[in-house]
């Protein structure tokens, strides 16, 4: 990747007016340390920009084009992403707590190590999205698909997963309990790495032609209030 023009802003007060300046100088940049809380972004094309160690909570990014963006360690709880352009971009080491990507472009978009709890991925492109040890606990992740995907340490606890497409997937050190499994598909999935605790009676049937061990066999039995003998 091309060495970016680095902009250090550690320890110093960033307001509207200061950001407004910086995102207008066009070419892609590396952004170190900023603290942008609260701040909008607005419909500016920062395609490529680095940021590393950012604090964007509760920012508005609201068709802000982020394509081919890469993330480290910043802080973007609350953020709007909504109608953004994420294509190609690299999340790692985040925390995107109750982050908002609604109708955002997520194709070929990839979440390493990051926290997602909350966040509401409603009505989002997401064909290619990677998951990868990622905490997205009561996260809204409604007709996305993860087709033929291996999730690794993906915590999807209690999230809304009506008309996911999990065919194919293996899952490695993952949970689903008591997620929201509504109209979704798992036809082919490996869930003997999933925690499926939680299952109630009626999301059972959705697990149809999926791998499951035989002790998760017993423990859904359990929880469908059957006694094993």
């Amino acid at each position: 990747m091309t060495d970016l023009q680095t902009i250090d802003l550690t320890g110093s007060a960033v307001d509207q007016l200061s950001l407004d300046k910086l995102l207008a100088a066009g070419a892609p940049r590396r952004l170190v340390g900023a603290d942008v809380s609260g701040l909008a972004f607005g419909e500016v094309d920062l395609s490529g920009w680095q940021f590393e160690t950012c604090n964007l909570g509760h920012c508005k990014l609201i068709r802000t084009r982020l394509a081919d963006s890469r993330w480290t360690n910043c802080k973007a709880a609350f953020a709007d992403f909504s109608r953004a352009d994420l294509l190609d971009a690299e999340i790692v080491a985040s925390d995107f707590n109750n982050a908002t990507f609604r109708q955002t472009i997520l194709t070929s978009a990839a979440f390493r190590r990051c926290k997602l709890t909350g966040a509401d991925f409603t009505d989002a492109r997401t064909v290619d999205l990677t998951l990868e040890e990622v905490l997205a606990v009561d996260a809204r992740l409604p007709k996305v698909s993860f087709r033929d995907q291996k999730l690794t340490q993906v915590d999807l606890s209690g999230a809304l997963l009506e008309g996911a497409d999990f065919r194919g997937v293996v899952f490695e050190e993952c949970s689903l309990r008591d997620a929201q499994l509504i109209r979704a598909r798992f036809e082919g999935a490996d869930l003997r790495g999933a925690d499926l605790g939680g299952i109630r009676l009626g999301d059972a049937a959705h697990f149809r032609g999926a791998i499951i061990s035989r002790a998760q066999a017993t423990s859904l039995l359990k929880e469908l209030g059957l006694r094993v003998l």
